[in-house]
């Protein structure tokens, strides 16, 4: 009996080409033709089976495999999501959201208001370890003031995702922040050590920058009548108290004490129903829908009406199913070798420790935009490199900073990412929008490159170190 030939592992040649062909597809239906991402993205898929297929000798059933195993490693992602689409609907039912933006409206002036979004965004992702949770609590809150203070939207949306990340980045509650040292063979506690080196003085910058774009607004006259039309909209539609900041309050605090994510976040849900009941008089049913379909307004000023009619269950499909798509594509360009045959190519240039680390920035970067998932962008550089950083006596925790610099840190930027597409659900921006703004996403990938070329905090490991690798 004749056995099975062995599949081939795509060239450079074939890699190359589906990039290029995902590129030319993307173009045409978003820029020329104004089309969602799903399906240039399918096309996509389909041209990198295709290849394995044909090309390379690859069963169906492989490919198929490797893409449920790309969906399956992000699956908590995708269940948080639809939990957070919830939330939202909850908390405008319940007045949480609204109140936040009214008493917002109130208090916080333009010229201050960037970078006090920033750090109150940072504070609670640090809290909570999850970006995804502060851009869709405070976030959205933080939106609807910047909209009423006259702040261009792209602006404040930045501001949201730049603070969020801080947290995301830094914190031990935060998936990443594990996985990472986990990919590099560094223990946690280093790793974090090493992160403040690059994420604190990004994130300095940022607020420099956050403070040079508010001085912008910061002499201008408010538009007291908008703002008024804002108060008068939400005020006539919710009943507004400080008791209704009690959910968001509770749910950090949760998070806090190591509850995880999703028990913490349904608890917002029941909160939020909770609260809806006694303060807007909501009946079992409005809780309900407002938590299946989201929240939706009708006061007669549209962008109220626009700002708060969001969230729910139904609301997060969308974003759920290109999620999937771009899932399935990353999944294939794994199985099949295309992503390796990159990260190949990209560490014959990797002659030094400058040039080593922004190949592993960069191929994170990459393989955050072929395959839409800063888990996968996190997982296989780490496999790829960590080999070689051992060689050059480079001690883990670098590994572990770059892929967070080029990993975690840039997710946000690309609109199939999975990250991408939930500050784009649910912040209702696309990260086009706000990515010239998220100055720590920015800036924190270019601080470990510069780090590495000058040699400042690349730290070496002893002979007889061995890096503990975290479970």
């Amino acid at each position: 009996m004749l056995e099975s030939k062995e599949p081939k592992k795509a060239n450079l040649g074939q890699a190359l080409f589906v990039i290029v062909f995902l590129i030319a597809v993307l173009f045409v239906s978003l820029v020329l033709m104004g089309a969602d991402p799903h399906v240039p993205l399918i096309i996509a898929t389909i041209a990198a089976g295709l290849i394995g297929i044909v090309s390379l000798g690859f069963k169906w059933s492989d490919l198929e495999e490797a893409m449920i195993q790309s969906i399956s490693m992000a699956m908590q992602a995708v269940l948080i999501l639809m939990v957070i689409g919830s939330v939202i609907g909850t908390w405008i039912l319940s007045g949480t959201v609204p109140s936040m933006i009214y008493y917002g409206l109130q208090i916080l002036s333009p010229g201050i208001f960037l970078v006090a979004t920033a750090i109150i965004c940072s504070v609670v992702s640090i809290s909570t370890g999850s970006s995804w949770t502060t851009a869709g609590t405070v976030g959205i809150a933080l939106l609807g003031v910047g909209i009423g203070l006259g702040i261009p939207i792209g602006m404040v949306a930045g501001a949201i995702v730049s603070g969020a990340y801080f947290g995301d980045k830094l914190s031990p509650l935060s998936d990443t922040t594990n996985l990472a040292p986990a990919m590099a063979g560094a223990t946690l506690f280093d790793h974090i050590r090493s992160m403040i080196w690059t994420t604190i003085p990004a994130f300095i910058i940022s607020i420099i920058l956050y403070g040079i774009l508010g001085s912008r607004y910061a002499g201008q006259e408010l538009n007291a009548e908008e703002i008024n039309m804002m108060l008068s909209a939400i005020g006539d539609n919710f009943m507004i108290s400080p008791m209704l900041f009690i959910p968001p309050i509770v749910v950090i605090i949760i998070v806090i004490k190591k509850v995880p994510a999703l028990p913490g976040l349904l608890s917002g849900v029941i909160l939020g129903g909770i609260f809806a009941a006694i303060f807007q008089g909501a009946s079992l049913g409005d809780v309900i829908e407002a938590a299946h379909y989201g929240f939706s307004m009708d006061s007669g000023y549209e962008v109220v009406d626009s700002l708060l009619s969001r969230g729910g269950l139904d609301g997060m499909m969308w974003t759920i199913s290109l999620i999937l798509i771009a899932l399935c594509f990353g999944g294939i360009l794994e199985k099949t070798g295309m992503l390796h045959a990159i990260g190949d190519f990209i560490l014959r240039f990797a002659k030094g420790t400058g040039s080593l680390v922004a190949a592993t920035v960069l191929t994170c970067f990459a393989v955050n935009f072929l395959a839409g998932e800063q888990y996968i962008a996190l997982v296989i550089p780490g496999r790829m490199y960590r080999d070689t950083y051992k060689e050059k006596g480079i001690h883990p925790k670098i590994l572990s900073r770059a892929l967070e610099g080029g990993g975690t840190i840039t997710s946000a930027l690309i609109p199939w990412n999975t990250c991408g597409v939930f500050m784009w659900g649910t912040l209702g921006v696309h990260p086009f929008v706000y990515a010239p703004y998220a100055f720590l996403n920015l800036i924190t990938p270019i601080v470990n490159i510069v780090y590495g070329f000058t040699g400042w905090t690349i730290e070496k490991c002893d002979d007889n170190e061995e890096a503990t690798e975290v479970e």
